[in-house]
């Protein structure tokens, strides 16, 4: 319900803001319910986002990026997962865990080759780190990558890697064990493209929420690919994806803001329109206090998450900021979207209302990117107590 006045906005922000509220709402919007129904991803939605260029926002124009920056691509990624999760993470994924590792830690010519397409929405990637077995420990990876000769000869698996199945999914950068020092295993990073011999995509997961995204389980047997492939320097793919994490963390704070804001508004609208016993619902002083609490909630998020994303621009530490920015506002937004369920009523239980669809999806935000748990760790660490 804030105005995008109350906070320290560009007059560019202000506008690309804007312009991506409007697309959500009027194209978004009216195919969530039915792309949730059907768990189908909008292809022709994720079309209309590249030609808008929200893929692009943060990369430069050499790449065939906007020229933006992370505040601008967490603009847009809150603005999305005000009406729609799933639209909002096919975003943050594709860009932070997609084309960002190129970008951060490709060479030039794996940069010339892979990004234009990934900026333009043309193509996705994803990020294959989650196993069986290394969740929020990714230090267990057990997937291994040996080199034989001019090719890296991938074994294992993997799961819940989103955008790693659509049609236009180009790769999938895999972390994988490539050796090993003083007994620590070596991690690295390494580009597989979609339809290498050995590589299958899994049938999709029956979601609780996000059912929209595209999400499999990956295995991985006897994949060669080029030794080229290795994405950045043998050995740091752990260090770099730890970097990549703390990035994404802020983005999945935008997006459970836009989520919390996303309940807010219909929990008002749907206050003061709803009659009980000859009054609008909005007329309860206890319907007021919850709303003023939503209002909290949802402003307090965006103030963290928009201080994180400045110093992360800004070329500063932000590995804190980040991790209180994505706790704060998970929390927003599971908290938002069950007080917006009980002022829906029963129809707060009926899918075809987004403020259902905000409550299943929500609860995904305080696991993925790491757990509210960890961002708990890196926080103490921080303080020292841990």
């Amino acid at each position: 319900m804030d105005s995008y006045d109350t906070y320290d906005l560009s007059e560019d922000e202000r506008e690309l803001a804007a312009l991506v509220r409007q697309f959500a709402d009027e194209v978004v919007a009216p195919v969530s319910y039915e792309a949730d129904r059907t768990h189908t991803l909008p292809m022709d939605v994720v079309a209309q986002m590249g030609e808008l260029g929200l893929f692009g926002l943060p990369f430069p124009e050499e790449y065939g990026g906007q020229g933006g920056d992370y505040f601008a691509l967490c603009l847009a990624i809150e603005a999305l997962g005000r009406v729609d999760q799933s639209l909002a993470i096919t975003l943050e994924a594709g860009v932070s865990l997609g084309a960002m590792p190129v970008f951060r830690f490709g060479t030039e010519e794996q940069k010339q080759d892979l990004l234009p397409d990934l900026l333009a929405g043309r193509a996705l990637a994803a990020f294959g780190l989650t196993e069986p077995e290394a969740g929020s420990d990714a230090g267990a990876t057990r997937t291994t990558a040996r080199r034989d000769g001019d090719e890296w000869v991938i074994n294992g698996s993997k799961q819940f890697i989103t955008n790693s199945g659509t049609d236009i999914t180009r790769f999938v950068t895999v972390t994988a064990v490539t050796g090993e020092t003083d007994g620590r295993k070596e991690i690295s990073t390494i580009v597989v493209p979609h339809g290498t011999p050995g590589f299958t995509v899994e049938p999709g997961y029956d979601k609780v929420g996000w059912r929209a995204s595209d999400t499999h389980p990956l295995t991985f047997q006897d994949v060669r690919v080029p030794a080229a492939n290795l994405l950045g320097t043998e050995g740091r793919g752990f260090a770099n994806f730890l970097h990549i994490l703390d990035e994404g963390r802020i983005a999945i704070a935008a997006l459970a803001t836009g989520a919390a804001e996303g309940c807010l508004d219909a929990a008002v609208d749907y206050a003061r329109k709803r009659t009980v016993f000859g009054d609008a619902l909005s007329t309860r002083q206890g319907i007021q206090f919850l709303l003023a609490r939503m209002q909290q909630r949802v402003h307090v998020a965006r103030l963290a998450w928009h201080h994180a994303a400045r110093l992360r621009d800004a070329g500063k530490p932000f590995k804190t900021q980040a991790a209180m920015a994505k706790l704060t506002a998970s929390d927003a937004a599971m908290d938002n979207a069950r007080d917006a369920t009980q002022i829906f009523g029963g129809n707060g239980f009926m899918n075809e209302y987004p403020v259902a669809r905000h409550y299943r999806d929500s609860k995904i935000l305080e696991i993925g990117e790491g757990t509210n748990e960890v961002q708990l760790l890196v926080i103490a660490r921080a303080l020292g107590v841990a």
